[in-house]
């Protein structure tokens, strides 16, 4: 189907203005172990200065001692409550050849957390920005450049999220929006510990326009196995070529189960980065995104502490096209 909009939602691999990060603070849930997260919120900030420009959001002083002379990052003191830039940062489209922010409700995942002062970030940061009274966020969508998303029903149709729309009514508001010609609803999968209600980018991503990975699961007594293995048969009945992701076996901190996911990754100019978890597969995982993204340099980052706070890698970061501009 071709989009005739003179809107499109870039996707994740075309050439970026920035990436945004907002650091970790001691009043937020990081507090308890910020000197153990600190490093690798560094390890992040860095490895995208060495290809492109940072943002580098952040509310104390000593959180951003070891970078703030490094060439490439940006630092902004905002205020915030939690770190998810993938869910309260702007989301950017193109429109007449011009770059828009379009800045949309982050209600806590559901109104599952405070989320007061992440959702105003986005208006502070950034010029031409266009705000939407509707809830949706950066992680439960993934585009492949062409009018084509990837989200989930479980997602997009929980209750506390736009309780007053339908399903038909949310997929037009998306096509309107973001100059879509296709949204393609998965239905199945989940990974225990995520508190997003399933957000895509934890289970299936487009890697080109013509190809997605999704995240399988071949431990048949894991919880995840029937679910992803569900989504797996979805995935396969797509006209887009496909690779599984290894599992990743179960990780956990204070006897909870957590969100790990090879499908969190980062694509940015000239490099993907990959969350690894200190995993048997990691390697696994890597050689595929060589594969993948042959003309990158693809570059593991230890992730097995983010993801006490039940997100990952894509989940803390944002990308902004070329011709992005901040305030």
């Amino acid at each position: 189907m071709e989009n005739l909009s003179k809107k499109r939602l870039p996707a994740e691999w075309e050439d970026q203005e920035f990436v945004q990060l907002m650091f970790p603070h001691s009043n937020s849930d990081w507090g308890q172990y910020l000197d153990e997260m600190i490093p690798v919120f560094e390890e992040i900030a860095v490895s995208i200065a060495k290809y492109q420009p940072c943002i580098v959001c952040y509310m104390e002083d000593d959180t951003i001692k070891n970078i703030k002379n490094i060439d490439n990052i940006i630092l902004k003191k905002v205020e915030s409550n939690d770190t998810w830039c993938r869910d309260f940062g702007g989301i950017t489209i193109e429109n007449e050849g011009k770059i828009e922010v379009l800045d949309y409700i982050f209600n806590g995942w559901g109104n599952k957390f405070d989320a007061s002062k992440d959702n105003e970030l986005t208006k502070k940061l950034f010029q031409d920005v266009k705000s939407y009274d509707f809830v949706l966020e950066g992680g439960s969508i993934d585009s492949n450049g062409k009018g084509v998303i990837l989200t989930t029903t479980d997602c997009l149709l929980e209750e506390n999220r736009n309780p007053s729309f339908t399903k038909e009514e949310i997929e037009q508001k998306l096509k309107d929006d973001l100059g879509l010609c296709e949204v393609i609803w998965v239905e199945n999968g989940f990974l225990e510990g995520d508190d997003t209600d399933s957000h895509i980018d934890m289970l299936v991503r487009f890697t080109d326009e013509n190809t997605i990975v999704y995240q399988s699961c071949d431990d048949k007594d894991d919880i995840h196995y029937e679910a992803l293995k569900s989504m797996e048969d979805e995935v396969k009945k797509l006209p887009f070529q496909s690779f599984a992701l290894p599992w990743i076996s179960a990780k956990y901190y204070d006897d909870e189960r957590l969100p790990a996911s090879y499908a969190n990754f980062l694509v940015i100019n000239g490099a993907v980065l990959v969350p690894i978890y200190n995993d048997k597969s990691d390697k696994q995982a890597l050689d595929l995104f060589t594969e993948l993204f042959p003309n990158r340099d693809i570059i593991g980052i230890d992730c097995s502490k983010i993801i006490r706070q039940h997100g990952s890698l894509h989940c803390c970061t944002m990308q902004y096209p070329r011709g992005t501009r901040i305030r």
